[in-house]
């Protein structure tokens, strides 16, 4: 068993797997990567499990060094990372050895990059997930985003791997983007001039989004008879409107129930997309049919298993 160090954090590194499911009824988030896509194609590059824990890096990537020979691989948002200086190709398996160093960099398009580690991080488990909730402080390494110095164990994998990932599954990230929508449970809460205004319109992620939620700024949202309802159950991508009219999305961190009416959901083929986008990025919505929702996913996990036998 070797281990990795963390050099340079970036702005916000955390471990993340595909989230804490079955206990939203006690009031635990389900946490986990922000794009489960780029985490599931990370780790199938490395002959992980495919929702073994990565390194979720935003916006600027960490660096590492690394105390044991492995394989590894970044896949997400577009960066120009680094062993030892030189160009490391992503979205492919790649060898490191005991001393080597990976350095990630700014990104160029998206906002998330995932890094897997064959064999996965040696993290035990809370409520069968390794993700780091931060407001709770606990899963994860020590309940925390990653801090220079921090050491972490890693497992011993027993083969190598080579593998690059399809040019097919590859997004290109774009800083003006169209998310997919069906109906929310409150949808009939808002005018229909408010409705119009929410699917005509084009809204920008503030400054103040986050893990938790993205709050977007553009057009307000008018409601029929106020914004609070009785406080209801919360899924990711649900689209809250409190009473200042401003649409927030709720993600990986969200809470399990809120009381402000909920106007859409995302759709669920189109949240990992959703989840590389930043502060400043333009958000534009289309609402599609329940039924077309489910469709589009189903098609999306056909193509994928189709690419990936």
């Amino acid at each position: 068993m070797g281990t990795i160090k963390i050099l340079n954090p970036g702005l916000l590194s955390s471990i993340q797997d595909a989230g804490r499911y079955g206990y939203q009824q006690y009031g635990m988030p389900v946490a986990g990567a922000m794009d489960t896509d780029a985490l599931q194609f990370a780790n199938w590059c490395v002959g992980n499990s495919s929702n073994e824990a990565c390194i979720e890096s935003t916006i600027i990537g960490a660096s590492l060094e690394f105390n044991c020979g492995t394989t590894i691989a970044l896949c997400g948002a577009k960066v120009q990372a680094k062993i030892n200086g030189e160009f490391a190709e992503m979205n492919r398996s790649l060898q490191v050895k005991t001393g080597d160093k990976l350095e990630m960099g700014n990104v160029q398009a998206g906002c998330r990059i995932y890094l897997a580690i064959a064999g996965g991080f040696n993290i035990p488990d809370l409520m069968a997930s390794k993700s780091t909730y931060l407001r709770g402080k606990f899963g994860g390494f020590e309940g925390k985003a990653l801090a220079s110095g921090d050491e972490i164990e890693v497992n011993e994998s027993g083969k190598q791997i080579k593998r690059r990932l399809p040019q097919a599954l590859i997004s290109d990230f774009s800083n003006n983007t169209s998310i997919r929508i069906t109906a929310g449970a409150e949808v009939r809460r808002f005018t229909q001039e408010g409705i119009k205004s929410f699917l005509c319109s084009t809204y920008t992620v503030s400054a103040q989004s986050d893990r938790m939620g993205y709050r977007l700024s553009g057009a307000k949202i008018e409601h029929t008879d106020g914004a609070d309802i009785i406080s209801s159950g919360i899924s990711t991508g649900a689209i809250q409107v409190p009473g200042h009219g401003a649409p927030i999305i709720m993600m990986a961190d969200h809470q399990t129930v809120g009381g402000y009416t909920k106007i859409a959901n995302v759709i669920a083929a189109d949240l990992p997309l959703l989840g590389q986008m930043k502060p400043g990025d333009k958000i534009t919505f289309k609402e599609v049919s329940l039924e077309k929702a489910q469709n589009i996913l189903i098609e999306k996990h056909r193509i994928r298993q189709e690419l990936l036998k």
